[in-house]
């Protein structure tokens, strides 16, 4: 890996990109544009958590603290840019981990569960014997005491079509996501609008603090977060 230095005004930006390209064997190309894209809304966001995001991260804090099932579902990106964050959310939450993937290869899926290995997670995905009603997809396939029995399903960086399908399911679905307005944004319970490794601490954080929201209202959010970036465009 090639490290930026230090003093660079966009250190963690640059060292995120390096980490994704570090992980080239286990992140799918499409993640890059992917990852790219949400750049370019976390620039509109100043590089900061907003207090709306805030907000939906107390109220994911609460959703998982009354979970009897929780899971966080992760993908190549989520592994090679906050393995440790993930592992840290699941050690304190007791929620299981499981890798999912749309561009599911058995190499990818070795190769993200040694990665959470090494964080100290076994993660489910590997002997996937459960599907996910209503997608033609790889990320279909998933564990019958993961994803198909969770209550609570944290899915970050996510896509549209399997949020929507998680939502048909009854489950309770918690995005991060840094574009307010996709699907999977629009479609999920509580939707957090931040970067991933600037969020994923705090939201550990309330977990271990037992903080939280009475009550949430993820459209009201969503446009908050909108109107922020319209007040920093005008300003």
């Amino acid at each position: 890996m090639v490290l930026p230095p230090k003093d660079h005004p966009r250190y963690k930006s640059l060292l995120a990109r390096e980490k994704l390209v570090e992980a080239s064997d286990v992140v799918a190309n499409q993640g890059l544009i992917a990852h790219g894209r949400g750049e370019a809304f976390d620039y509109l966001l100043g590089e900061q958590t907003c207090l709306p995001a805030l907000s939906a991260i107390k109220a994911a804090s609460s959703a998982i603290l009354a979970a009897k099932k929780p899971v966080i579902s992760v993908n190549g990106n989520v592994v090679a840019l906050a393995a440790r964050e993930i592992a840290r959310l699941s050690e304190i939450s007791g929620a299981k981990v499981e890798i999912n993937l749309f561009h599911r290869t058995p190499e990818r899926i070795v190769g993200l569960t040694k990665m959470m290995k090494k964080v100290g997670i076994d993660a489910l995905g590997e002997n996937a014997d459960d599907k996910i009603p209503g997608l033609s997809s790889e990320r279909a396939k998933c564990c019958s005491d993961g994803i198909g029995s969770a209550d609570v399903v944290l899915v970050p960086l996510e896509d549209g079509d399997r949020c929507e399908a998680l939502v048909k399911m009854g489950k309770k679905v918690i995005t991060i996501d840094l574009n307010p307005l996709s699907r999977t944004a629009q479609t999920a319970h509580i939707t957090i609008v931040d970067e991933l490794t600037r969020c994923l601490p705090l939201l550990s954080d309330f977990v271990k603090e037992k903080k939280g929201v009475d009550s949430f209202d993820n459209k009201q959010c969503l446009s908050d977060v909108l109107n922020y970036m319209a007040e920093r465009i005008s300003s």
